[in-house]
């Protein structure tokens, strides 16, 4: 009973193993990450906020884990259709996925269709032959009238079933998972060496960006006032970042301008770079989320590029998109306003952007949610007007305009922490660019009280903040909430709302417990 399914299921199991190995060495894209594109791309509206709720930054790898689980269900039934149908069925299902892989790869910006097609035909393949021969280890068959052949096997052949089986699972899984090391590649770009040959150096920066006295408070827990690469949010639609070659990468400049402008990495090098610290967040955060980060980006101003090609008095919408078709929409006058500085980044922290926070180039736009603005892996500025185009969440129900509302959060102590007698820290940070933070407050059992916040880096970033707290003698449960007031006086709600469509609104709100 359990033999035709299993085998079927590894057949499965090692189509897919064998695709992303093939895929990794050929430099052809991933079947796997193909077709969840695809699911991504066709997500209904709320599909985002739902994924996001279940699995948080691991959505995606909950994605291509359910997308494994059916591809094994099916070749589990194609098992059993091979012994009570057909083979040739079974085969042919087998096929049919890998066309359907096939054209789902196409849609890649890497694509081509040779290099897809052998991945697909190896995933076909590889799972039809490794089914048969389990099925053939199993002895089961079909006669040449096409009844079942009935053959009782040994214990010891039963054991033999299944350690080939497991084996080829285990093979299966360890080729599955080389092949997404080699596909996704280094994880940053090496600087004065890039990839293909193009160099990712670049001269110092005209303007450079430092920072002031106490602007950073130093408390164990609290998240650091500039958060390294490794550990920056990263969210996107690419299951696999993409492997982008600096020396053919071409940012076009096109749409309303004068003039369409094509530069490479080294026309951008050649522009004045300057350095500054912006606060991104993304508009699925939850209130006491971590999707928000502040570090240092260097990189070219948004206008000289702009001004090259020449914006057109019409122009009231700026898409960015990038090499993976991916766009995002901001009001033009939002990248005019002299008050603010958007850049096209090229170092991160003072290195090469890494290739998940798009590599070589990408925007960065202070006060706008990433969703309409932060298009990583950067390859077109099109110039357009609000009416003319929708960026790729706004069809999926999130608004057009997104600036970051003021939020704060309670790093330290942890929602449900038992805390000794004594004295407690309690800390955290607020961010409200490009607008920046006055003040940071903070309620101990309905009690505010003002926090000490450290001195702003500019408007564009966050603050940490700080709270010495002598909790009253004796054990008992206490409620703690903070709340932000911006830099134009107007103090952060205490109405909840959820992320969509615009952000999410509310005071992050703990509970500890003190002996």
């Amino acid at each position: 009973r359990y033999r035709a399914p299993f085998a079927g299921a590894v057949g499965a199991l090692a189509g897919i193993g064998l695709a992303e190995l093939v895929a990794g060495v050929i430099g052809a894209p991933s079947l796997l990450a193909a077709i969840g594109g695809f699911v991504i791309d066709s997500q209904p509206p709320g599909a985002k906020d739902d994924a996001g709720a279940l699995f948080g930054t691991n959505d995606k790898l909950a994605l291509e884990l359910f997308i494994v689980v059916v591809a094994t269900a099916i070749g589990a039934v194609l098992g059993i259709l091979a012994v009570r149908r057909s083979l040739l069925l079974a085969v042919a299902g087998f096929g049919a996925f890998a066309v359907a892989g096939f054209f789902a790869s196409l849609r890649s910006s890497i694509a081509m269709p040779t290099t897809s097609l052998v991945v697909a035909l190896v995933a076909g393949i590889g799972g039809a032959q490794v089914m048969s021969y389990l099925l053939r280890a199993a002895g089961a068959g079909r006669t040449a009238s096409g009844g079942p052949v009935r053959v009782v096997m040994a214990d010891w052949s039963r054991r033999s079933f299944l350690v080939r089986a497991g084996a080829i699972a285990v093979a299966s899984s360890a080729a599955g998972v080389l092949g997404r090391r080699l596909l996704e590649g280094p994880p940053a770009a090496v600087v004065g060496g890039g990839t293909g040959g193009g160099s990712t150096a670049l001269p110092a920066p005209v303007e450079r960006a430092t920072l002031p006295a106490a602007a950073e408070i130093s408390q164990p827990g609290l998240t650091p006032l500039v958060v390294p690469n490794h550990t920056f949010y990263r969210i996107d639609t690419a299951l696999i970042s993409p492997n982008v070659d600096v020396a053919g990468w071409r940012l076009r400049v096109h749409g309303m301008v004068d003039r369409e402008t094509v530069l490479t990495y080294a026309d951008l090098a050649e522009l004045p770079l300057v350095e500054q610290y912006v606060t991104i967040s993304c508009v699925s955060n939850e209130v006491g989320g971590n999707l928000v980060g502040n570090a240092k980006w260097t990189g070219v101003r948004l206008r000289d590029v702009l001004a090259m090609a020449g914006v057109q008095a019409g122009a009231t919408q700026l898409v960015g998109r990038s090499v993976d078709g991916w766009t995002a929409g901001m009001p033009t006058a939002w990248i005019m306003d002299p008050s603010r500085e958007p850049l096209i980044a090229l170092l991160m922290n003072d290195v090469p952007l890494p290739r998940a926070h798009g590599f070589p180039a990408r925007l960065i736009v202070p006060g706008l949610y990433g969703y309409v603005s932060a298009t990583k892996w950067l390859s077109e500025l099109e110039l357009t007007t609000l009416e003319g185009f929708d960026g790729y969440w706004v069809p999926l129900g999130w608004a057009k305009e997104a600036p970051i509302l003021t939020q704060s959060r309670i790093d330290v102590p942890r929602h449900g922490q038992v805390l000794p007698p004594g004295p407690v820290a309690i800390a955290g940070v607020a961010w409200a660019p490009d607008r920046g933070i006055a003040k940071v407050e903070v309620a101990i059992d309905g009690q505010w009280r003002e926090a000490k916040i450290s001195t702003p880096i500019s408007d564009a970033t966050w603050v940490q903040w700080l709270v010495a707290w002598d909790p009253p003698a004796g054990p008992g449960t206490h409620t703690i909430e903070v709340r932000a007031t911006d830099g134009r006086g107007e103090v952060q709600t205490a109405d909840r709302t959820t992320p969509a469509p615009d952000g999410a609104r509310g005071h992050h709100t703990i509970q500890v417990t003190v002996t």
